[in-house]
């Protein structure tokens, strides 16, 4: 189910990025009117949701570099949040001096980590539960694999 969840925010960011960021900057900035997105910034976001789209459905077998990347940004968001919130306002936005934050970006940050971390983490455990099932079912046609010896 958060699989799910996850893939259908993920299609939402790749496809219609500006209701995700208006809301990001609603809740995230005193002055919310003020920002000034650069050219390129809703490209990034829908490279950013794609990105998450891909880890969601191929996991490791997707990527092991973009699910490093992908664990390194969660766990440096999680541990010290600041210096990629900059990082992404510089990346994002044009006048980043113009900016207000509001007091909770920060524990939002790291949530956003959480969130990043459970991404590269969910495609690994779903992928062994489905591969689990497969042996105890004794399903080996659909999967194409030979059945693994009982332990």
């Amino acid at each position: 189910m958060l699989r799910r969840l996850l893939l259908g925010f993920g299609f939402l960011v790749i496809v219609k990025p500006e209701p995700v960021i208006a809301a990001c900057e609603r809740v995230g900035l005193r002055n919310p009117d003020e920002p000034r997105p650069r050219p390129l910034a809703l490209v990034g976001a829908r490279l950013e949701g794609l990105a998450f789209v891909w880890l969601l459905v191929r996991g490791r077998q997707g990527s092991t570099l973009l699910s490093g990347l992908f664990g390194l940004a969660g766990l440096t968001l999680v541990l010290v949040p600041r210096p990629i919130i900059d990082l992404s306002q510089h990346l994002v936005y044009v006048n980043t001096d113009d900016l207000e934050l509001q007091p909770w970006v920060e524990p939002a940050a790291r949530l956003l980590g959480v969130l990043y971390l459970t991404v590269t983490l969910l495609p690994r455990s779903g992928n062994e539960e489905s591969a689990a099932e497969e042996r105890e079912s004794g399903d080996t046609e659909s999967s194409g694999r030979l059945p693994l010896p009982a332990r």
